[in-house]
């Protein structure tokens, strides 16, 4: 179930708000018919749709951005609620057992293939399983017709050749079972408690895909068998492939792969409902001491049938705005200088399609419940009572409508990803794919009938009414008064006597002048990759990348001098609230009222401390460029220290700290720092009273002086004409006072140790008893050797790779080891190669044994050539692939003045990583990963023993 209207803004203006298709609420035959050939929404050229004979569907699309590249995905339109009772888990044990072995491609084989063309696991081969669908995912760095076919090779033998031996079913048994347990967080048990109570008599309560301790030890080669063959039928199968490729030659290679699979009859898919529409008036209340506070409302209905249409989508424009404006209320609320929540938000969700829920979600302070849920209740009440006012609506649609005219300027280069997207909207919600341009216009015509009437019918035929509902609390401390007192304030919410709100007027943006503009006295194009830097007589840098990888989409960065290096031993939180400054809002607008100004407008106010400097990030359009300029000079000229957003980050580290100790992740974290620092305050946690004692005064009084004279460095990427790019920033940041000419070096704060102390650490959990984490850490090098750094990198890789064949593949003690190099170029002579396992408490000492056993034998020999194809493989894709997109553009562009060697390393990397050999790796082995170097640190369970 998802919250349509909070977090699909961008799909949803497009496609209109369909609802979210996850299973039937009755049993049915699977419908393998496309969304389009039953509406009048006009389905954009571009894709190839396909229906085999054997009805496998397939979609295609050639789209080269990013050029060179593809998408091929796999969706079986089965999940755990195909599963029986005996079942539960299979869908995604079969999952995890399409890469152990089928009737083509030996066990293990099959990763090993795709690394040998360059394709890392997980980030490029990777699978999925919920409730409704299993999704296998590959992400091709290169589109030769080689590639393509070992792509759909696999996939074929993923639907129909899978072997199932037992010897590989026991093995990955054990890596299943891990999975099951490392989910095993309060945030597990909460949600699966919250279901219960939602929806007790639903079949997908007792479906959760990762399934029982019982049904995975009970499972079989033969039981796991049956699953994929009842449910791994043609019917069920949709291929996807989106990418730089032609269409006619990804179809006939489709056809050549996968006509010769058998058709077999489909099973009609179970229902995942009911949903209980009478279900009202009770209350949950679930206490975790590691839960913040919050109440949930909720109603239920019966769902809506309601196909992809026209005129549906105009009732769901209706719907978005209505929904919209009552959540900016509620950030209104939350913005508050005495807020009354934490936050707040109100949305309607199909459940499957046995149902909808309307709910509101209120999260408080500790002990601050009854206020919260009374002020959110009265402003829900408010909505539903009295309706909108002209100005809310306007505000949401200068929000809808830029949005649309983004994605109608940018349509000719929309990502693969994002074309995928749209592909996956029509198979999970048939939503029919519609041109961007063709969805612009219709809204456009649309919005004269957008009135505040208009949205408020809408809203009130979706939305279920919240009389007499569902109350769920949940926290660390039962709330006093118990379910009565919850109910009660509710009621007498209800009851209030309510007034409807006034349009507020918004005022003109106050920071559209800053100086007589700044002149240029240098401008040059470096050029290795023609990157244009341009120095104002003020000390600002420029540096300017155009390309036409994205239309009409420009990304803009500005590091300032200072960041995390103004942090010292005895101030080591000084600059911890620089994120919360855009809260804060400007000298002359707070952050509400500028939601209010910008709404419309392409711009965004990130800002926070970085490692050497102050960043702030934003993509625009041509049309708002100079805005975003104005606002992130604005940022650090006249920022305005509001405390609302030290109220926002005082509340987030109450809630950090009280859940510190919750899982065996949260302990590392709180504690590695430390250790690994010898305690140095800087790179340790500290207690929760030094983050309530943070403000934005000692924030200002830190950072100031870097905000008015620090050296800055802009970098533009994207579709812009230089030379406007030029003027506009000349009367922005051009026009400030003097600033520094360079960045400063701040010697004393790039020093920084690692622990001579290989003392083993034990910190404790108050998880589930049988969790326990290792990580092994070592000190290595910083990076300013760029070989060696590489080196380190290609280490990791080769690390990565043997330790996830050894506690993962052949063990099964662990679902997913991590290995980590870092090689800083801030601290001096610093960096750590690390290795982390989530284990049973009872395989800490063979993991331990087995881990040393790996570095041993890296030590000992030259990593095999086949293990060093593997790692480097996609290590050179990366590098190959990186300046695609304009974020990895961006990478080189942000500092290229004053980090010109970035550019250099980065033309030589593939070059010095080709020429790196077993031996060299097996040098940096023995030199760094000795067992007699590493620092151990064990997170167990309180109570358990070491």
């Amino acid at each position: 179930m998802r919250f349509k209207p909070l977090a699909l803004l961008a799909v949803l203006i497009l496609a209109a708000c369909a609802p979210q298709r996850q299973a039937t609420s009755t049993p049915r035959a699977p419908d393998n018919s496309w969304a389009f050939e039953r509406s009048d929404v006009p389905v954009e050229p571009g894709y190839r749709f396909g229906r085999l004979a054997n009805g496998l569907r397939y979609v295609i699309r050639s789209n080269a951005t990013p050029k060179g590249t593809a998408l091929v995905r796999l969706q079986i339109a089965a999940g755990s609620l195909d599963e029986t009772d005996a079942e539960r888990g299979f869908a995604h044990f079969v999952e995890h057992m399409a890469f152990n072995g089928s009737r083509n491609v030996p066990e293990g084989d099959m990763v090993r293939l795709l690394e040998r063309k360059g394709l890392a696991f997980g980030a490029d081969t990777n699978a999925s399983t919920n409730f409704e669908q299993t999704m296998y995912s590959l992400d091709l760095p290169e589109t030769t017709p080689d590639l393509l076919d070992t792509a759909l090779m696999l996939l074929r033998e993923t639907a129909s050749e899978l072997t199932f031996s037992p010897e590989a079913v026991a093995r990955e048994r054990g890596v299943v079972l891990a999975e099951l347990r490392d989910r095993n967080s309060f945030a597990w048990r909460n949600f699966v408690d919250a279901t219960a109570f939602a929806h007790p008599s639903a079949r997908y309560r007792h479906r959760m895909p990762i399934g029982t301790p019982d049904t995975l030890n009970a499972a079989t080669a033969e039981t796991l068998r049956a699953f994929w063959a009842r449910e791994y039928v043609p019917a069920q199968a949709t291929l996807i492939v989106i990418g730089d490729y032609p269409v006619e030659a990804v179809e006939a290679a489709i056809r050549q792969r996968f006509e010769s699979w058998r058709d077999t009859p489909a099973e009609v898919q179970p229902e995942g409902g009911p949903v209980e529409t009478e279900r009202k008036g009770l209350t949950d209340i679930y206490l975790d001491p590691a839960l913040s506070e919050q109440v949930t409302v909720s109603r239920h209905g019966p769902w809506l049938d309601e196909p992809d249409t026209l005129e549906q989508r105009r009732t769901r424009v209706l719907r978005l705005i209505g929904y919209a404006i009552i959540n900016r209320r509620l950030q209104r609320r939350m913005l508050e200088t005495d807020p009354p929540f934490r936050s707040a938000a109100l949305g309607t969700a199909a459940v499957f399609e046995a149902g909808r829920s309307s709910t509101l979600l209120v999260n408080t302070v500790d002990g601050k419940w009854r206020r919260g849920l009374t002020e959110a209740a009265l402003e829900y009440r408010r909505a539903m009572l009295h309706g909108f006012t002209g100005a809310e609506i306007a505000e949401q649609i200068a929000q809808l409508r830029t949005a649309a005219r983004n994605a109608a300027a940018s349509a000719e280069t929309r990502s693969n990803g994002t074309l995928l997207g749209a592909v996956l909207a029509l198979l999970n919600d048939r939503i029919v794919p519609d041109a961007p341009d063709n969805s612009l216009a219709r809204l456009e015509a649309f919005i004269p009938e957008v009135t505040p009437k208009a949205v408020h019918a809408a809203l009130k035929r979706e939305a279920v009414p919240l009389a007499d509902p569902l109350l769920r609390f949940q926290g660390r401390r039962s709330p006093v008064g118990g379910a009565a007192a919850l109910r009660a304030a509710w009621d007498t919410a209800m009851r209030t006597k309510l007034r409807p709100s006034e349009d507020a007027a918004v005022a003109a943006f106050g920071y559209t002048g800053f100086g007589t503009p700044g002149t240029v006295t240098s401008d040059q194009r470096e050029a290795a990759l023609g990157i244009r830097q341009v120095r104002f007589a003020n000390g600002v840098r420029l540096n300017l990348k155009r390309t036409e990888l994205q239309r009409d989409r420009i990304a803009v960065r500005m590091n300032l001098d200072g960041g995390n290096l103004l942090q010292t031993r005895s101030d080591p939180h000084a600059v911890m609230l620089a994120s919360m400054l855009p809260v804060g809002g400007l000298g002359k607008h707070s952050y509400d009222e500028l939601q209010s100004i910008l709404a419309g407008r392409t711009v965004s106010s990130t800002f926070g401390a970085r490692e050497e400097t102050f960043q702030s990030g934003a993509t625009t359009t041509r049309q708002d460029l100079e805005l975003q300029l104005q606002l992130m000079a604005a940022t650090i000229t006249d920022p305005g220290y509001r405390p609302n957003g030290e109220i926002l980050f005082r509340q987030a580290m109450n809630n950090m700290f009280a859940s510190l100790r919750a899982t065996p992740d949260s302990s590392l974290n709180a504690d590695l720092g430390r250790i690994l620092s010898d305690g140095d305050p800087r790179f340790s946690l500290g207690k929760v009273e030094d983050y309530r004692a943070l403000t934005f005064a000692r924030l200002k009084s830190t950072a100031s002086d870097r905000f008015a004279r620090g050296a800055v460095e802009l970098a533009l990427v994207g579709d812009f004409d230089e030379d406007e790019a030029i003027a506009l920033v000349a009367r922005t940041f051009g026009a400030l006072p003097p600033r520094e000419p360079e960045f400063g070096p701040y010697p004393e704060q790039r020093r920084r140790s690692f622990t001579s102390n290989l003392t083993r650490r034990v910190l404790r959990h108050t998880g589930p008893k049988e969790q326990a984490l290792l990580r092994l850490t070592w000190p290595t090098t910083d990076g300013e050797d760029p070989v060696r750094s590489l080196s380190l990198q290609l280490l990791e890789r080769i690390v990565q790779l043997e330790i996830t064949d050894t506690l993962r593949e052949e063990l099964g003690k662990a679902y997913s080891p991590n290995v980590s190099s870092e090689t800083s170029r801030v601290w001096e002579d610093y960096g750590t190669m690390a290795i982390t396992a989530s284990v049973d408490v009872r395989e800490v000492t063979p993991t331990r044994e087995a881990i040393f056993q790996t570095t041993a034998a890296l030590r000992d020999a030259p990593a095999s050539a086949d293990i060093l194809q593997r790692a480097r493989a996609p290590l050179l894709e990366d590098f190959a692939n990186r300046l695609k997109d304009n974020g990895g553009w961006m990478t080189y562009v942000e500092r290229a003045q004053s980090k010109p060697d970035r550019i250099e390393r980065f033309q030589r990397a593939s070059q010095r990583l080709a020429a790196l050999t077993g031996a060299d790796v097996q040098a940096l082995a023995r030199q760094y990963l000795r067992q007699d170097a590493a620092v151990e640190v064990l997170v167990l369970p309180t109570g358990s023993e070491p």
